[in-house]
């Protein structure tokens, strides 16, 4: 018998407004029970479901749950930069430019619409992230099904 799982580690990239680093951390992430239906649906081809196209970032400092369908908090939700399949793994990128999801970041999410969908997966960030207004912060979700 094989088991298959879904595994997530997201990599949080924050730079000041000149693109200096202020910090950098990569940590695991939660598959929502949402999004594991949402990858059986995709498995499947069933046509109204849609892949992760948008990543969030929000100031709840909520510990995830396998049942979220939100972030605690949203701030800022932006279209991914890029999604890039190889073997058992999607890379997903997303960009947070100066002046979008200011504050102070403690959750991320990956959904598959620019407005409410379906959440794939949720992390509580490690460390806090104090998002300034010229800041830029760069999350990297990578997906592994093994």
């Amino acid at each position: 018998n094989e088991s298959i799982s879904l595994a997530g580690l997201v990599k949080v990239v924050h730079t000041d407004k000149d693109g200096a680093l202020i910090s950098e951390f990569s940590q695991p992430n939660l598959v929502t029970t949402v999004g594991k239906v949402q990858i059986a649906q995709l498995i499947e081809n069933v046509v109204a479901v849609t892949a992760p196209s948008h990543m969030a970032v929000g100031s709840s400092n909520t510990a995830p749950s396998v049942a979220n369908t939100t972030l605690g908090t949203e701030l800022a939700r932006v279209a991914l930069d890029s999604a890039t399949q190889s073997t058992n793994t999607v890379v997903y990128v997303a960009t947070f430019g100066p002046g979008v999801g200011t504050g102070i970041l403690e959750e991320g999410g990956l959904f598959n619409a620019g407005a409410a969908g379906t959440m794939t997966c949720r992390t509580l960030f490690s460390a806090s992230v104090p998002k300034a207004a010229g800041d830029t912060v760069e999350i990297t979700w990578t997906v592994t099904v093994g």
